[in-house]
């Protein structure tokens, strides 16, 4: 994302977020619980949102000007630890988390694949992966329009890509499927609308875990 996008996030978002993202995130993030990665945090939308009993929040985000934001909603003394890391270089030990938050980051990642393969494996067994993700529309004339765009679009909004088939991925990383929800974004762009959200699971449970390592 350029510097001119990433001033002006905040604002091209707001009525978006008061549309149906705030509500989306926060009926999400209800399901946010033990140490939490947060992948590509932004400016700090899903800040609010985190449950009181989560017992740690990594926001990684390696935008400067988005980090920084970041860091102006973070409250002090919370649970909250703000990382420049990316996710092509993420160090975090596998199995060392209990749930992923990934909101409006598939479609940017330079590798969605590789991305979601590393995630799957810092989560620990049973863990959970929350997602909310804009996609490819499943209507073929607004396919069109989306594949048309999206050269364009990628240049001016950090990589953003319209056309991705972010549940195939996150079924291909190993993931099995809680539950999903397509659902148009209101207020944004026309071939920005298409969406989903849900919550995935690491195959296994702790329990399975700690036999294997005994």
């Amino acid at each position: 994302m350029n510097w001119l996008a990433a001033k002006i996030y905040d604002p091209f978002m707001e009525g978006l977020e008061e549309a149906c993202l705030r509500q989306w995130r926060g009926e999400l993030l209800s399901e946010a619980v033990g140490r939490v990665l947060e992948v590509g945090a932004g400016t700090g939308a899903n800040v609010p949102f985190y449950p009181e009993t989560v017992e740690e929040v990594v926001l990684t985000e390696p935008h400067g000007v988005l980090r920084e934001k970041l860091k102006g909603k973070v409250p002090e003394g919370g649970p909250f630890v703000v990382s420049e890391e990316r996710i092509e270089t993420l160090a975090m030990e596998e199995g060392s988390v209990d749930t992923v938050v990934l909101t409006l980051v598939l479609c940017s990642v330079a590798d969605p694949a590789g991305a979601l393969g590393r995630l799957f494996r810092v989560l620990k067994p049973g863990g959970r992966l929350i997602f909310l993700e804009h996609v490819a529309s499943e209507r073929p004339g607004r396919h069109r329009v989306q594949r048309w765009v999206e050269p364009v679009w990628k240049v001016c909004a950090g990589n953003c890509h319209l056309t991705r088939q972010s549940e195939e991925r996150i079924g291909e990383a190993g993931f099995e499927m809680e539950w999903i929800k397509r659902e148009s974004m209101r207020k944004a762009l026309p071939f920005i609308r298409p969406s989903i959200r849900g919550i995935a699971r690491r195959p296994g449970s702790v329990s399975e875990n700690n036999q294997k390592s005994s």
